[in-house]
């Protein structure tokens, strides 16, 4: 099989020759790994790996988004986020809060939202002919990210405090983000003409004990979105994956029932979000995407112990197919490299190649 028919079938609950494979890592990981393989172009680094997945999203071309002395940089949204230093490497946070003291919908409506228009389409056939035996994925965390994409510009606390009240001003810029990313994931699997699989897209509805938001709530203010975006994208003859952290199992009825095809992160540590038994209970209805835990067992765990469990994970999620390996998030930068190394090689291994040094 070609990556991309590797990654399809186990979209489709199809056995693959062997269990498709992704990478997330943050910026001091994604380094050290060129460093450690001697790779310097991000393509060799992932055929290195065996990652059957690319993601390619369009350029973007509008107006020049303002940096400034400390650091910080502007998104679309107009969040400033600034590079905040840690023990391992750094992360970036808001800076300020643009939306926390709107308290109408007028004062929302006068912000100076991004528009669709400004990202280069033309480029998503190109970008995807790079790699033409690859599965193709458009897309990120950040698409619609309705929690966390809001609350980067009006503050956690508010912004629960929104869902739990309905506020008008918080469902004016759901809305604001849910239109701007139906346009703009049309705009690029239109452009593709049939050539992405995949679409990524985010929010993230679970702690780390239980769901953040009820059930109930879920359906009165996200579940019509997110099934609009998933028709939209199986009318391009695409799939989705849905990023989602924390513990969601109590949602997992609801995401298959509107359409998601995979879920995207599975953390073992989070309350119901052991692999094997969301695979028991919903294999045959929804592709689990992730499930390398990052919450500190990549991080301390031994290289041999890494490889057994990533043997173990192809084997038992991957039976049937409804499984591609990746990390339950971003690779950690506190996270060893010889790690890293020994889920990379278990993936090699698998696949009859030597492994990674």
């Amino acid at each position: 099989m070609t990556p991309r028919d590797r990654v399809r079938a186990a979209l489709h609950h199809a056995q693959p020759d062997v269990t498709p494979c992704d990478y997330f890592a943050t910026p001091e990981i994604h380094a050290g790994l060129h460093a450690r393989l001697g790779t310097t172009a991000d393509a060799a680094l992932l055929d290195r790996l065996g990652v059957d997945i690319r993601y390619v999203n369009p350029p973007y071309t509008g107006p020049r988004l303002p940096m400034f002395a400390d650091g910080s940089r502007q998104d679309i949204w107009g969040v400033r986020k600034r590079p905040m230093p840690n023990e391992y490497g750094d992360y970036a946070e808001p800076v300020g809060y643009p939306y926390a003291a709107w308290s109408t919908v007028e004062e929302a409506a006068a912000w100076p939202w991004p528009s669709p228009d400004h990202y280069d389409y033309n480029a998503i056939p190109v970008l995807c002919a790079e790699t033409p035996h690859a599965a193709m994925a458009a897309g990120s965390f950040g698409v619609q990210d309705f929690i966390n994409g809001v609350a980067f510009g009006r503050g956690v606390e508010q912004v629960l405090l929104d869902i739990a009240l309905a506020d008008p001003v918080y469902l004016f810029i759901v809305e604001k983000r849910h239109r701007f990313y139906l346009e703009y994931i049309d705009r690029v699997l239109t452009a593709a003409a049939g050539r992405i699989d995949l679409v990524l897209c985010g929010d993230d509805f679970g702690s780390q004990r239980g769901l953040l938001i009820s059930p109930q709530t879920f359906d009165a203010l996200f579940a019509q979105k997110k099934k609009e975006l998933f028709d939209l994208v199986h009318s391009h003859g695409a799939m989705v994956t849905h990023h989602c952290c924390g513990s969601s199992r109590g949602l997992f009825p609801r995401f298959i029932a509107l359409g998601m095809d995979s879920i995207q992160t599975i953390q073992p540590q989070a309350a119901g979000m052991d692999p094997y038994g969301l695979k028991a209970d919903f294999g045959r209805s929804i592709c689990l995407h992730g499930a390398v835990d990052v919450q500190g067992w990549l991080q301390r765990s031994t290289p041999a112990a890494i490889h057994a469990e990533v043997h173990r994970l192809m084997e038992e999620l991957g039976r049937d197919g409804g499984y591609i390996l990746a990390p339950s998030h971003n690779l950690q930068p506190d996270t060893p490299l010889e790690n890293v190394l020994a889920v990379y090689s278990a993936v090699a291994e698998s696949r009859g190649r030597p492994p990674l040094t």
